[in-house]
């Protein structure tokens, strides 16, 4: 008797999940993504360069080194990302970060998880968010990088330094600036500390990849207070 009440109220989308982007009744309580969707947030593993990410026309086409990382290859060793920032991911991410829709952590989160199961080759000895500067954390509430790096944290089963590198200036938004700009604004605005992270391998983590430049700055902090490696991985790539 019991059972036909709960299929009642589930068909009636009472106690049923709803989709994080759309808000559509899920069935059986899923609280992820309906499927129309899941099918406009496809897990990216070809017609990219694999180790800054840049994506060809080409979508089929097999993984290959752009010619700017041929000529200077990124300071990390291995890079993840889930798909291209734009349509619902975009969208995602900026309702998270901006408007106070923290309930997309777990959704974002699991994106972070598929990217990384996806393509790596090895576990990291420890997870590392890209640090917000304390003023901005004040005013954004929370720091998503923080919040992903999280539960990847947990799926690998490995610590989580959160004070293994943190912002030492409050830099304006890079959003303001082009490529020079975005590197002079955030030269040496990072400190990493060595008690935590020397000797390690660290997965960094970030939200989305833009031009590159906190990522990269943050991945030369951390090798020069002697981790023996970094592998970043981000939610999306900008096109």
């Amino acid at each position: 008797m019991f059972q036909p009440v709960q299929d009642l109220v589930r068909r009636l989308g009472l106690r049923a999940g709803r989709c994080a982007v759309c808000g559509a009744i899920l069935p059986h309580g899923d609280s992820h993504l309906c499927a129309a969707c899941a099918g406009d947030l496809p897990l990216r593993t070809s017609g990219l360069c694999p180790a800054c990410g840049v994506m060809s026309g080409r979508e089929e086409a097999p993984p290959s080194l752009c010619p700017e990382c041929r000529s200077a290859p990124p300071p990390w060793d291995e890079l993840y990302f889930h798909g291209p920032y734009a349509g619902i991911m975009r969208r995602l991410i900026l309702g998270y970060k901006f408007r106070n829709r923290f309930e997309r952590n777990r959704l974002l989160s699991a994106l972070a998880v598929s990217a990384f199961a996806a393509r790596s080759v090895h576990l990291p000895d420890a997870v590392v968010p890209v640090p917000l500067h304390d003023r901005r954390l004040v005013w954004r509430g929370f720091n998503q990088s923080l919040e992903i790096a999280r539960g990847l944290a947990r799926h690998v089963d490995r610590p989580l330094l959160v004070h293994g590198l943190t912002r030492t200036r409050n830099t304006p938004p890079q959003t303001r600036f082009g490529l020079k700009e975005r590197q002079a604004n955030i030269k040496g605005a990072f400190a990493a500390n060595p008690a935590l992270v020397k000797g390690k391998r660290l997965l960094l983590v970030d939200d989305v990849y833009t031009t590159g430049s906190t990522l990269r700055e943050c991945t030369r902090t951390l090798k020069r207070a002697g981790c023996a490696g970094v592998d970043v991985l981000v939610l999306a790539r900008t096109q």
